[in-house]
C-alpha cells in the first residue's frame, strides 16, 4: 500500500493530507498550536479515528500515539550530537536508516519490514512516500512518521 503524506501551504500548527494509491484522501490531520502539541487524525469521511500528543516537562522530545483514546504507544527522541534518531515503543518496531534525511525504513522486532518512507525533494511543503507491507499498519506508520516530522520540523 502506498500514501503519499503532503503538509498544506502556509499551515502554522501543521495540517496535512494523506492520498491513497488512487489519489483519493485517505486521512487528514490538524495540528493544534498549544501546549502540549497534538495532531489530531481524521479518516476520509472526516471522523477524528487517532491522535498524537507531546509529553510535558520530558527531557527529550515524546509524542504518545492515541487509537480510539487508547495509548498505543509512543515515538521519543534519543539523545544524539550528529543525527535525528528515535526510539519507537510501538508493536515492537524500530526505526532503520536515514532519519535525518528521513529516508528510512520501519522493521519489526523479527527485522521483518513494516515500511519505508521517503522525502520528495524540491516540493514547496513537506511531502512523503509511505510503502507499507501490510494496509492494516497504515495508521500506525502514518503516526510514527507524522511525529518523527513533527519533531524534525518544529511543529
Amino acid at each position: 500500500m502506498i500514501l503519499t503524506f503532503k503538509q498544506k501551504m502556509m499551515s502554522f500548527a501543521g495540517k496535512y493530507e494523506v492520498y491513497n494509491e488512487e489519489e483519493q484522501v485517505a486521512y487528514k490531520i490538524q495540528g493544534r498550536v498549544r501546549v502540549p502539541k497534538r495532531y489530531d487524525i481524521y479518516n476520509a469521511q472526516g471522523e477524528k479515528i487517532a491522535y498524537l500528543k507531546s509529553k510535558y516537562f520530558d527531557i527529550l522530545p515524546q509524542f504518545r500515539l492515541f487509537i480510539n483514546e487508547q495509548e498505543v504507544g509512543k515515538v521519543k527522541r534519543k539523545f544524539s550530537f550528529f543525527s535525528q534518531k528515535f526510539d519507537v515503543d510501538c508493536n515492537g518496531w524500530k526505526v532503520e536508516g536515514d532519519v535525518i534525511g528521513l529516508n528510512y525504513s520501519i522493521v519489526d522486532a523479527d527485522n521483518s519490514l513494516v515500511a519505508t518512507l521517503e522525502k520528495k525533494m524540491w516540493k514547496m511543503t513537506d511531502q512523503y512516500v509511505l510503502n507499507i507491507v501490510n494496509p492494516q499498519d497504515a495508521l500506525l506508520v502514518l503516526m510514527i512518521v507524522l511525529a518523527i516530522d513533527a519533531e524534525g520540523e518544529g511543529h
